[in-house]
């Protein structure tokens, strides 16, 4: 049996959450589900966006699933908190086109690597009325440390090539560690491909040939918004699930926030919910069913039957599930 912390969060993250579990309970794994609070409604009850018995049920957990959680304004993020909490320093956000989706190609299939425990997300900030500044921290140990696990997850992969993404030429000494760190580690894999490009560019090259990576990593910021936008290539957010992988812990959750607009419709995608966790079995050991999971998701979008809003659709959030969950009994 594995024990599985479950922190729903806000808005639709306890919808897509609830469909999570619903899935979970179909399949032929025991789970023991431990619950956690955090989130703005967290902070509305108990003064704190992240409690410590929150942070303590997710670390003596197998897994954590985690929803979705709405911004409090003068507040820290708690799943950036969350993450850092775990170390779980390597966000995995697979890109995937798939059939029957709003894909501008259908052969698009790269992961975003993304450093998950510094860089502008550090959240240090400080000034006066008139000037404010953010601390931007970049280390050696950690841009080493999360290009080890851009080239280890390309080997299982089994792709040929990782890019390293950064601004080097105008933030010198911090991307400048980054990409040294990269190129450092890249001896280690001499079997694999190696190329680097500034941000901007490969926000571009995103775009207009996505077909051509495999596995990029990235700083914090960067990773983010260049995840974002990628999800945007294979149908939108509803279909972007992700890990955060440390060297204890595993922590997932989609990449979509609480969209608080349309939370209580009952018209989430629950799509990136059910891949993250079947991500959560990947990490587990679990690979057969993380599979079938996969498969199932790939042949309710690829039937256009039962879709929600966001994919075209007027089907609800379970309709949805249950349509996965067919697929797989």
């Amino acid at each position: 049996m594995y024990n599985i912390a479950v922190i729903s969060g806000d808005g639709i993250g306890k919808e897509v959450m609830t469909a999570c579990e619903y899935l979970l309970d179909k399949i032929d794994i025991e789970f023991s589900f431990t619950y956690g609070n955090a989130g703005y409604e967290c902070f509305s009850l108990n003064g704190t966006t992240l409690p410590e018995e929150t942070i303590k049920i997710a670390s003596k957990s197998d897994a954590v699933l985690f929803g979705a959680s709405t911004s409090t304004p003068g507040e820290p993020s708690p799943i950036i908190n969350l993450r850092k909490a775990l170390n779980v320093y390597a966000n995995i956000r697979p890109i995937k086109s798939y059939k029957g989706a709003n894909c501008i190609r259908d052969d698009i299939d790269f992961v975003i690597v993304r450093e998950n425990t510094e860089g502008l997300y550090s959240q240090i900030e400080y000034g006066n009325m008139d000037k404010m500044i953010a601390e931007r921290h970049i280390t050696r140990k950690a841009s080493e440390r999360i290009s080890k696990a851009a080239f280890n997850l390309c080997i299982k992969r089994e792709e040929s090539k990782v890019t390293c993404v950064h601004k080097s030429n105008v933030l010198k000494k911090t991307d400048g560690v980054f990409k040294e760190s990269f190129y450092k580690v890249a001896k280690d894999y001499p079997q694999i491909k190696t190329e680097d490009y500034y941000v901007d560019a490969m926000a571009m090259y995103l775009l207009t040939q996505p077909q051509n990576f495999d596995v990029i990593v990235s700083s914090n910021l960067f990773g983010d918004i260049l995840s974002d936008e990628s999800a945007g290539l294979v149908g939108g957010l509803g279909l972007a699930p992700s890990g955060n992988i440390g060297d204890h812990n595993g922590l997932f959750e989609p990449v979509h926030g609480s969209a608080p607009d349309i939370a209580g419709k009952n018209i989430a995608n629950p799509c990136s919910m059910i891949l993250s966790a079947a991500m959560m079995l990947d990490y587990l050991g679990e690979w057969e069913t993380s599979n079938n999971i996969k498969n199932a998701v790939e042949k309710v979008i690829a039937e256009c039957k039962i879709r929600t809003p966001d994919l075209g659709g007027d089907s609800s959030t379970m309709d949805v599930t249950k349509a996965i969950v067919r697929e797989l009994i």
